[in-house]
């Protein structure tokens, strides 16, 4: 997978979906990649940004200790993909030469990356065109159909009239 820097650009307010969007720019390019948060995750991003600080440390305050205490260090954070309209990321921890990778949402990676000072990628398809995604294989299709049936109710197709 072939990843590119970016930077926060800006934080929003989406009026229309009324959701917060942090805005992450192509470092050393133009393309934008905007993703929907929540409000406490963009709070957590601002407020680092702004350089505020609390006598107590708040949740990803708190990882940050963890991970430094377990004396390791958040390398960088991939935002990696976007399935049904989610996007996926990851945390990469290095202790002692080894490479650990933590599935975690991007909104919090972005807030955890900011308080470890780890850089941020995306992964390059997303800063093409987000919604283009690779087609599923036949076996994800086939399962994607399974959990479709698994959940239908025999309500759903109505009363049977001869």
């Amino acid at each position: 997978m072939a990843v590119v820097e970016v930077k926060i650009n800006g934080l929003a307010l989406d009026a229309q979906a009324k959701s917060h969007v942090v805005i992450l720019k192509e470092k050393d390019g133009e393309r934008v990649l905007p993703i929907w948060i929540g409000p406490a995750e963009a709070q957590a991003i601002a407020r680092e940004l702004a350089g505020q600080r609390f006598q107590r440390p708040l949740t990803h305050d708190l990882l940050a200790n963890i991970v430094e205490g377990l004396k390791a260090k958040v390398t960088r954070v991939v935002i990696a993909e976007l399935k049904d309209n989610t996007f996926f990321a990851q945390l990469l921890v290095d202790r002692d030469g080894e490479a650990v990778v933590i599935d975690a949402r991007p909104s919090d990676s972005i807030a955890v990356a900011l308080r470890c000072g780890a850089d941020i990628f995306v992964n390059e398809k997303l800063l093409n065109d987000p919604g283009e995604q690779e087609e599923p294989t036949p076996e994800e299709k086939a399962q994607e159909l399974r959990k479709f049936l698994e959940n239908l109710d025999p309500e759903d197709f109505g009363k049977y009239n001869p």
